[in-house]
């Protein structure tokens, strides 16, 4: 069996991944920061011996590596650094260290790192310009990343919006999703003529299961679908499913000034490397996490 090992395997995107790989015949190891078990490390990525000591162990044939600070409004800036760029490095150095070069590393970047582009569709080609400490250290783990191109097997890759079953609340389809399940009468947002990618989990984890196999290496490459959707359509999508219509109210805290109407990712390089992957439609989406 391929052994791949993920790290941050019990986060949103680490828990869907684990179980989408295992069903498609991989053998699946993981880190986490809080616990250990059955094929998961206790493992803190700040740490370079932690990581020493899993990849001992678990002799991983691939790696996709998940672990990291996500949330933009996390209070403490360094943390951002501390976790996402050199915790990233760390990983690198200490498959250097031991002479172990998998078939493909692949490392989670974001698409924040493009900034405020002024454009409404996103590709690879552009000059990233973050404008958080999030955004920051995800671009500073690629700077650094790129210079491992010549040594390892390495995909970095951009991913733009997409949600599921169990994303975190603060996030804002889960956080819409709450509302219908709690039967609530009103609800606060921003802009909601904005159009924006809310791609499903599971085309994420296709996508990252057709890179580990491609032979694309040294690459930095977009996880998006071009798929636009306008978040006043996200609302009355779950309103057809839930049954009932609720009252949107524009908090202007929630607005940003500028904001660009249609912001997409372009899927044509990604495409290009992995051949075109589907997704299920927006309202099946919304539909399992209503009813999870």
């Amino acid at each position: 069996m391929k052994k791949v090992l993920i790290t941050g395997i019990d986060s949103f995107s680490g828990t869907h991944l684990s179980s989408y790989l295992v069903n498609a015949g991989y053998d699946v190891y993981g880190t986490s920061l809080f616990e250990c078990g059955d094929k998961k490390y206790k493992c803190d990525i700040t740490k370079k011996e932690d990581i020493i000591a899993v990849l001992k162990s678990s002799k991983p044939d691939y790696l996709i590596h998940l672990s990291g600070i996500s949330f933009a409004a996390h209070g403490e800036s360094e943390d951002f650094y501390k976790v996402n760029t050199i915790g990233t490095i760390n990983i690198l150095e200490s498959f250097i260290e031991l002479k172990m070069s998998p078939k493909k590393i692949i490392l989670a970047s974001s698409a924040t790192v493009y900034g405020n582009q002024g454009l409404e569709v996103l590709d690879e080609s552009l000059c990233a310009k973050p404008t958080n400490h999030y955004g920051v250290s995800k671009y500073a783990m690629e700077c650094l990343s790129s210079e491992y191109f010549g040594k390892l097997n390495i995909i970095i890759t951009r991913p733009f919006n997409y949600t599921g079953i169990n994303q975190q609340e603060h996030f804002l389809i889960p956080k819409i999703v709450k509302h219908f399940k709690e039967k609530r009468q009103t609800i606060e947002l921003g802009n909601i003529h904005v159009s924006r990618e809310f791609n499903d989990v599971s085309y994420v984890c296709e996508i990252y299961k057709k890179l580990l196999e491609s032979s694309a290496v040294s690459e930095v490459v977009n996880i998006a679908s071009s798929r636009g959707i306008k978040l006043l359509d996200v609302i009355e999508m779950i309103q057809e499913i839930a049954g009932y219509k609720i009252e949107v109210k524009i908090n202007p805290a929630f607005v940003r000034e500028g904001e660009i109407k249609t912001l997409t990712g372009s899927c044509e390089k990604l495409f290009g490397l992995i051949g075109k992957v589907e997704q299920k439609e927006f309202k099946e989406t919304l539909r399992d996490m209503l009813e999870a």
